[in-house]
């Protein structure tokens, strides 16, 4: 009976852990090209006349940040986290930069062994 208790918190802290990585790619994944939207792609449609990258970074964006949203909605039911806690890690996904440090606040606490 405790073995099988043994194995079952085993395969949970690993099954977090390999949320938790899926989690900090998709983040980083989304910050880099939302950085890159707003930066570059938005300037060159507006400034340069040149709407492809917008279409493009855009496109790329929107369907990345929902495979964001199923890793991030993946770790916080794995991981129990807070309503609050949950809404704001995926709320980051949308603002510039701020993914960035949702993901390192994530990292931290989730090896800290505390609740988001």
């Amino acid at each position: 009976m405790a073995a099988e208790r043994t194995t079952q918190a085993r395969d949970s802290e690993q099954a977090i852990a390999a949320a938790l990585q899926r989690y900090r790619v998709m983040a980083n994944v989304v910050g880099v090209l939302l950085i890159l939207l707003v930066v570059v792609a938005v300037p060159l449609k507006y400034l340069a006349g040149m709407p492809t990258p917008v279409t493009v970074l855009g496109t790329s964006h929107g369907w990345l940040y929902f495979l964001f949203f199923l890793s991030a909605v993946d770790l916080a039911l794995r991981a129990k986290w807070s309503l609050k806690g949950a809404v704001a890690a995926l709320v980051a996904g949308t603002v510039p930069f701020l993914s960035f440090v949702a993901e390192r606040t994530v990292t931290r606490k989730m090896r800290a062994g505390e609740r988001v």
